[in-house]
């Protein structure tokens, strides 16, 4: 039995209170100073009181950085790397748990030994294989002393944004551990009503593991927002910039004014998405990522 007392009580919220306030503290300064003018947001010491100048703020910061386009981009790039991994992990864990092979935990533990591999390690590979997509067929087929001149590279493009990031072993273990809850009753009754693979896949499987995929849903697409290297490698060409890229145009020039109200104007603008989709989805991540009940 757990008993509580008038100290521990107080040493937990007064740790709780610290807590909130150092990661309020960051997102409490960019509104404040996004709302203010150029001498308000530079005074010493800092005023955190919204003042009125946010929309002029905003306006400045979509012009500047041209928003509008590098929305777009970072909208479609998160949509697709976030339905392909979401999609890829549930097809990887539905073969990895549902059909029998012997090499089946092999393949698991070969895709799961992946996650200490981020992308900074795998970058430099995995940009040579972009920006040369026949390269490799052209190394095995040079040991036969046979010549491919084809070419074809996916920079400058949204193939070239998503692609590479699709793969992802963390869903393919969340996946697999929901599914390996799933009784052997439930496959077996379907196979004897009649249902192949793909039925059981769509019809059951998926409908049952939807808190899971809405929590993957939520976790790839704030993921894929936040990607910086990546874009910043595969793009040259200014109408592919993502949100991530545009943020060094609202940088204020080093001998320029220091309006940093407008950095902070744009920067709010560019985390407002992802916090929406983390807002709506917030319940079903929860649940997802604790809830015992499948």
């Amino acid at each position: 039995m757990i008993q509580r007392t008038p100290y521990a009580d107080a040493l937990t919220y007064t740790i709780m209170v610290a807590g909130f306030l150092l990661l309020i503290g960051p997102f409490l300064v960019v509104i404040s100073g996004a709302s203010q003018t150029v001498q308000q947001v530079n005074s010493v010491p800092f005023s955190f009181m919204p003042q009125g100048e946010f929309f002029a703020n905003a306006q400045a910061a979509w012009a500047r950085a041209n928003l509008g386009n590098a929305l777009l981009n970072s909208l479609i790039m998160a949509t697709l790397v976030t339905i392909g991994k979401v999609a890829l992990s549930a097809f990887t864990a539905f073969a990895i748990v549902f059909f029998r092979s012997p090499l089946k935990h092999l393949f698991f533990w070969t895709v799961f030994i992946t996650l200490m591999l981020p992308l900074e390690v795998r970058v430099v590979p995995t940009y040579s294989v972009a920006a040369d997509l026949f390269q490799p067929v052209r190394s095995i087929l040079g040991l036969f002393g046979i010549e491919l001149t084809l070419e074809w590279n996916l920079l400058n493009s949204y193939a070239g944004l998503t692609l590479p990031l699709v793969a992802t072993a963390t869903g393919t273990f969340l996946y697999r551990q929901f599914f390996m809850t799933i009784p052997d009753e439930l496959a077996e009754a379907a196979r004897m009503d009649g249902s192949g693979a793909a039925r059981f896949f769509v019809d059951m499987l998926l409908p049952l593991s939807r808190t899971n995929m809405l929590a993957l849903t939520t976790i790839m697409f704030v993921y894929a927002w936040n990607q910086y290297l990546w874009p910043l490698l595969m793009i040259t060409d200014p109408s592919y910039k993502t949100v991530m890229m545009s943020l060094r145009a609202l940088l204020p020039a080093e001998d320029g004014t220091p309006d940093w109200n407008v950095t902070l104007a744009g920067s709010l603008i560019i985390i407002l998405p992802p916090l929406f989709v983390v807002a709506f989805l917030q319940r079903w991540f929860v649940r997802g990522l604790v809830s015992s009940d499948k």
